[in-house]
């Protein structure tokens, strides 16, 4: 019994099929990656976001990541741009992928003012694509050493993208079921940022609009892979991406993420429409062959664990008291993309120990506009923010007490008080997939709620 499950299991995972999709996908991919590195110096992220802060919000835990000092972050980028250069190209393809792995690591890491889905989607792929066997074929690496290409991978590579990508739509679909999305009050407030916009503005204000595009969404990310892997639905499903992803890149400018996803169309043809279309001169591999690795066991239990672990991450704040939307406690790595309008504003009070003197401390010296905007919605942001205060006060030699008053209005309602304003969080810890007392609870249908004059 036992010997069939592994026969099975190694013809489903091990059947060596046509590489063409994974190799379409690391050249676009690569490209993708260049982008951003030379896109996030062009168009001046890396200074806003990295430079011109005095610190930048780390993720916590990895408070030793920041910012290279000076023009560091620059030549920073400009490496990563490189090292996708290399990936597109399949020149040393296993290092460049990997130093980009670690750098985009890094960039991801040191920073959450500008957190958002589609760079931790861009992490994921980056460590993933490490492992996969996509310079095997067009590629310098192949080129140079002909003994390494490869017209075949196997299946299971072809399984862990598919489910990657799946798992990334289908969480997005789910998370968008709630009153202030299905109402279209989120698409709403969304749009009303767009009024300027060339041609479109106008329209866009429309409230069918604004339904048209709740819907839509919840729709496609529900849909879209199943309609994929259908080959009789496939190609349609194609067409309404390109129209679904390209009206995301015009809209909401979001940068590489409307192209990479248009990119994993490739995971879903036929790789013999692939190979003829754009390899002419590569002979299509139908072998069919069973290549079992010694380390078979070991992929099969890293797959395993990583595909748990991503089916978990999402719906941890199921178990953290309160409503997620609120307290943002399981919000991250959790692909809720787009689901609020979130505004609010922090005003910052340290009590001298020794002289019992409360005062309001200056933030916005210490802040870029990015980062207080940050800081008026984020509770952990707020809680490293009065660690930080905390610390520069002790160089000075004072001993203070923090305290945190937070307003919040979710989705237009009224402004709501976030954080207990008695509590001192310089004295708090953080703990992960746990609620934490001081975040008061949601009021009432708060996400729901218009805002009252």
């Amino acid at each position: 019994m036992q010997k069939t499950i592994y026969k099975a299991l190694h013809k489903l995972l091990f059947k060596h099929i046509d590489n063409s999709g994974l190799i379409l996908f690391r050249v676009v991919f690569g490209f993708l990656i260049a982008l951003e590195g030379f896109g996030a110096i062009a168009t001046g992220w890396v200074k806003k976001t990295l430079i011109e802060p005095q610190f930048t919000f780390n993720f916590i835990g990895f408070e030793f990541l920041q910012p290279l000092e000076g023009n560091g972050m620059y030549f920073y980028f400009m490496c990563l741009g490189i090292l996708g250069v290399g990936v597109m190209l399949g020149y040393k393809y296993r290092l460049s992928m990997f130093c980009f792995a670690v750098m985009w690591s890094g960039v991801y890491l040191m920073q959450k003012s500008s957190y958002n889905n589609h760079y931790y989607l861009m992490l994921l792929l980056s460590w993933g694509m490490v492992f996969l066997p996509a310079n095997k074929w067009f590629s310098i690496d192949a080129k140079q050493q002909p003994s390494t290409a490869s017209r075949s991978m196997p299946r299971w590579v072809l399984y862990a993208l598919i489910l990657q990508v799946w798992i990334v739509y289908t969480y997005g679909a789910i998370a968008k079921i709630y009153p202030a999305w299905l109402d279209a009050t989120v698409t709403g407030l969304l749009m009303s940022g767009k009024k300027e916009y060339w041609l479109i503005g106008s329209f866009l204000q429309q409230q069918w609009v604004h339904y048209a595009i709740a819907y839509v969404g919840i729709f496609f990310d529900a849909l879209i892979i199943p309609l994929l892997l259908y080959k009789r639905t496939r190609f349609i499903a194609f067409c309404l991406s390109i129209v679904f992803h390209i009206f995301n890149a015009l809209v909401f400018q979001i940068g590489i993420f409307p192209f990479m996803s248009l990119s994993f169309a490739f995971f879903f043809f036929s790789s013999k429409t692939l190979q003829r279309r754009f390899f002419p001169k590569k002979e299509h591999y139908d072998l069919a062959e069973i290549k079992v690795p010694p380390y078979s066991k070991v992929i099969g239990g890293v797959l395993c664990l990583y595909f748990i672990i991503q089916i978990a991450l999402p719906v941890r704040h199921l178990g953290i008291k309160d409503d997620v939307l609120w307290t943002e406690e399981g919000h991250r790595l959790s692909w809720r993309m787009m689901l609020r309008s979130k505004t609010g504003y922090t005003t910052i009070y340290t009590l001298d120990k020794k002289t019992k003197e409360k005062s309001k401390y200056n933030i916005k010296g210490m802040l870029t506009k990015k980062q207080q905007r940050t800081v008026g919605t984020k509770p952990d942001v707020i809680w490293q923010l009065a660690q930080r205060i905390k610390q520069i006060q002790a160089r000075k030699g004072i001993d203070v007490a923090v305290f945190a008053d937070t307003k919040v209005s979710v989705n237009g309602g009224p402004y709501a008080r976030l954080i207990n304003d008695t509590v001192d969080l310089g004295k708090q810890k953080w703990t992960p997939f746990k609620h934490h007392s001081w975040i008061l609870p949601a009021p009432k249908n708060y996400a729901a709620l218009p805002e009252k004059n």
